[in-house]
């Protein structure tokens, strides 16, 4: 859906992960980055493809009242093992519908469930929220502050 390979944040948003994932160094953990900033016309388009039920659940924002990914306040990460550089296994793979992608889901390994929740705690403490439904999506604390824009990537300004 997008043109670059790249992801952008609100300055403080972006500052507030490098710190999140500073402090997840020390446990010998990554940040890796799926998404973040989204041009409101890609959450157009991801709306238009989606299924009613998808659309019902709320995996998808509504084009009408925009996302906090349209504002540079969301970010979709993971974690990935400093040593070896892989991904770490979490409850659900990331962007899958299904139960095992709520934040509070209690099936899948305990080691699963403990890698989900330490990216939580380490990016709560950090000034974000993850969302209800995906163990992978943060909201930054200030995304209200921020209006909905549908800027491409390549016209982004990385000042």
């Amino acid at each position: 859906m997008y043109r670059e390979a790249k992801a952008f944040l609100q300055r403080p948003a972006a500052e507030a992960l490098v710190r999140a994932h500073q402090s997840l160094k020390q446990k010998g953990y990554g940040i890796v980055v799926f998404d973040a900033y989204r041009p409101w016309s890609v959450t157009k388009l991801f709306w238009d493809s989606a299924s009613e039920a998808e659309r019902k659940i709320e995996f998808v924002a509504n084009p009408k009242k925009g996302s906090r990914h349209n504002r540079g306040c969301a970010v979709d990460i993971s974690l990935f093992d400093l040593s070896t550089g892989a991904e770490v296994k979490m409850p659900s793979e990331y962007d899958e519908f299904s139960e095992r992608a709520y934040p509070i889901y209690k099936g899948g390994t305990a080691e699963a469930r403990a890698s989900r929740d330490l990216l939580r705690a380490a990016m709560e403490a950090h000034g974000f929220t993850v969302y209800p439904a995906e163990w992978w999506h943060f909201d930054y604390k200030d995304w209200k502050e921020y209006r909905i824009m549908d800027i491409p990537f390549e016209k982004v300004s990385r000042e």
